[in-house]
């Protein structure tokens, strides 16, 4: 039997309305403030793993240039009045040393989320665990297909294009560009190669005409060389070479083109088009490479008074004056520091993980300093895809010429 409300609970209820409405704002905000570990009245914690030894140290400045970014935010009130304790581990790009260090940011340090960590293979050490535990791992620095599953592992999202993004938007260009194109592919022989291979190849049956894959070679990352995949290559009768590589056999597979007098149209995988690659295959010999271009580059004298690139020198200089001006990870670190801090501010008194991940995964239309003017993270609570507009561009020997307009997948 339901028992009716007395006229004591009425006056009781109605004397709390009266109260609420007439205290000062800042006491009602009390009320409604929401938070869990990693979180308070006065700070946000969050953390994050990347290799600040070992020979992926070089990503250590996505590290450096985060603390340098939330150190300026605090020294300006932080956000929504909290400081933000930023904690950047080093994992030395090991799987069992991210799981080390995961679980101490989450276990010992409470961080409220993760965001910024590195490497396909250190972060999937440490992706179910994130998951079970209910802590948003945000923007992650890989681009490997499996971080788009909000099913599965809604707390997941990569931040980089995602590998299958790209290569179906270098499908497009190939369809429009030479349709009847007959396509050589070299590709890594594990979950990175086929990332990329089966959507290009879905894109070019989807489009109905005649440009084909007509030869297919793999390498895994213990050989020496790709010499002898690249002379297979070169006599198929090619005419689109798809490079699907990283790191040293990217520069052998470039280099090795021009010595073979093979003139393809050559298209790179983003992740290889580093100047450090190049410069190892010869400038010259990566000249007409075309490549997708999401972000502006530092140390370049047509971005330098961009008012994104001039803040982050603003900021470099400042705070972390031993990182070079043109090192563009620490660039890209600085944008990726200043979405999350977005993301935080746009959680308001609700610092929950729920709402951290609520925030992320709503982020679509929001416009990195990092990034190319018509590139904006796309995700939403469905489909975790980063971003799904980016840019042609062809490497000039000393430049990328970057196309006037963007191309979807």
């Amino acid at each position: 039997m339901t028992k009716n409300p007395s006229r004591r609970d009425f006056s009781a209820a109605a004397l709390a309305t009266i109260a609420a409405s007439t205290l000062p704002a800042p006491y009602v905000w009390a009320a409604e403030k929401k938070y869990d570990a990693g979180a308070s009245d006065t700070e946000i914690k969050i953390g994050q793993t990347v290799p600040h030894s070992g020979p992926g140290s070089l990503y250590g400045v996505l590290g450096r240039i985060g603390e340098a970014y939330f150190q300026m935010l605090n020294e300006k009130g932080g956000i929504n009045g909290r400081k933000v304790k930023f904690l950047t581990m080093d994992d030395a790009y090991s799987a069992p040393k991210c799981v080390e260090a995961t679980r101490r940011l989450v276990e010992q340090e409470e961080v409220l989320a993760l965001y910024g960590s590195l490497g396909t293979a250190p972060q999937t050490a440490v992706h179910k665990y994130l998951n079970s535990k209910g802590v948003p791992q945000l923007l992650l620095n890989t681009g490997a297909s499996k971080w788009n599953n909000p099913k599965e592992f809604k707390w997941t999202m990569a931040g980089l294009p995602l590998y299958p993004t790209e290569a179906r938007i270098l499908a497009r260009h190939v369809v429009s560009v030479k349709p009847n194109a007959k396509i050589g592919i070299l590709y890594q022989n594990d979950d990175f190669g086929r990332d990329f291979l089966g959507p290009f190849k879905k894109v070019l049956a989807d489009a109905g005409g005649t440009a084909q894959v007509i030869m297919e070679q793999t390498y895994d990352l213990t050989e020496p060389t790709v010499d002898s995949q690249l002379i297979n290559l070169s006599k198929s009768g090619a005419d689109v070479f798809y490079n699907i590589s990283t790191g040293k056999a990217s520069s052998q597979s470039i280099r090795k083109v021009a010595e073979l007098g093979w003139k393809p149209l050559q298209l790179l995988s983003a992740g290889s088009t580093g100047r450090s690659i190049l410069s190892a295959a010869g400038l010259e010999n990566a000249t007409g490479i075309v490549a997708i271009r999401y972000n502006k580059e530092v140390g370049l004298p047509k971005w330098e008074k961009d008012p994104d690139v001039m803040a982050f020198e603003e900021l470099r200089k400042k705070y972390t004056p031993a990182i070079d001006p043109d090192n563009t990870i620490a660039f890209a670190g600085y944008g990726q520091a200043v979405t999350m801090g977005e993301i935080l501010r746009r959680c308001g008194d609700e610092l929950t993980r729920a709402n951290v991940l609520k925030q992320a995964s709503t982020l679509a239309g929001f416009h990195s300093p990092y990034f190319l003017d018509g590139v904006t993270y796309s995700y939403t609570p469905e489909n975790y895809t980063p971003m799904k507009t980016l840019f042609i561009s062809t490497f000039t020997g000393k430049d990328w010429d970057i196309s006037d307009k963007p191309m979807s997948e």
